[in-house]
């Protein structure tokens, strides 16, 4: 056999090593991951921030007086009491409808994308409920703008730590708003029957609007009952410079709530397909 009979055996040319990327699967990079997703359609388009206002607003231009009128105090005095549950009023009003943007991304098949994706699932949850914070913040600022120039003011220290309280409700209330869009799943109109079913009795027996004292002891208890009674409370504490009782039952409160709504909406998050 010739040389050139041989069989020549050549080893395959090895591949060109392309960029090799890892992705962090921390839990706190994909928590920033999905809040910084959220967070840009706001950022985009700030109108929904903006109407979110609207109500908040004609509540305050229009109790006021009323409140002014019926309790002879003057107008600053009002607004130190009325103005911190106008500003849990906007959160409340604006956290718990956010699950109705996740029961579009169902429709859209969104969702489902989201699911199949290297993130966690409680992560998915948990930016969610993150971003709640952000316009609820920014509502509340506005608010307060509004008030000073009337008479309104707040105590620095306590109006930031009144804040910090109210971003600690807002996230538990974004979770638990989140977990029952996931729980209907596309049912808008079972998503909007709860929402509204409890969303007034809830606001109406945390004293937002009209206090409490002196009302029926069946009312009483309920609203003692509530826990957005202890966040408002703590709330015109607070703002008032007031480092008491109700400022720790109402930071226990919020605690309790964003720690529940968390369980609750990454429970519901994994189990969702």
């Amino acid at each position: 056999m010739t040389a050139l009979d041989t069989p020549t055996r050549t080893n395959p040319a090895p591949a060109a090593a392309g960029p090799t990327t890892s992705r962090p699967t921390g839990q706190l990079h994909d928590i920033g991951l999905v809040f910084g997703r959220e967070l840009r359609p706001v950022a985009r388009d700030p109108f929904s921030v903006v109407f979110g206002l609207i109500q908040p607003l004609f509540f305050l231009g229009l109790f006021t007086p009323l409140l002014v009128a019926s309790s002879g105090q003057s107008t600053a005095d009002t607004l130190q009491w009325f103005v911190p549950g106008v500003i849990v009023m906007l959160s409340l009003f604006g956290t718990s409808t956010t699950g109705a943007n996740l029961q579009v991304e169902m429709q859209t098949g969104s969702h489902e994308r989201t699911l199949v994706s290297p993130l966690s699932r409680s992560s998915l949850m948990i930016g969610r409920a993150l971003k709640e914070i952000v316009p609820a913040l920014v509502q509340a600022l506005v608010i307060i703008g509004v008030a000073i120039p009337f008479g309104f003011r707040p105590d620095a220290a306590g109006l930031v730590v009144g804040l910090t309280v109210l971003a600690v409700f807002c996230v538990g209330l974004g979770a638990l708003s989140y977990a029952l869009a996931l729980a209907v799943k596309e049912n808008q109109w079972a998503f909007w029957a709860v929402q509204q079913t409890l969303l007034f009795p809830v606001m109406l027996l945390a004293g937002i609007l009209l206090p409490l004292e002196g009302a029926p002891g069946w009312l009483e208890v309920a609203s003692r009952l509530n826990p957005l009674t202890y966040v408002v409370d703590a709330e015109r504490a607070l703002v008032a410079g007031t480092w008491d009782g109700d400022a720790v039952a109402g930071a226990a409160a919020a605690l309790l709530t964003c720690v529940v709504g968390l369980f609750v909406g990454a429970k519901t998050m994994r189990a969702s397909s």
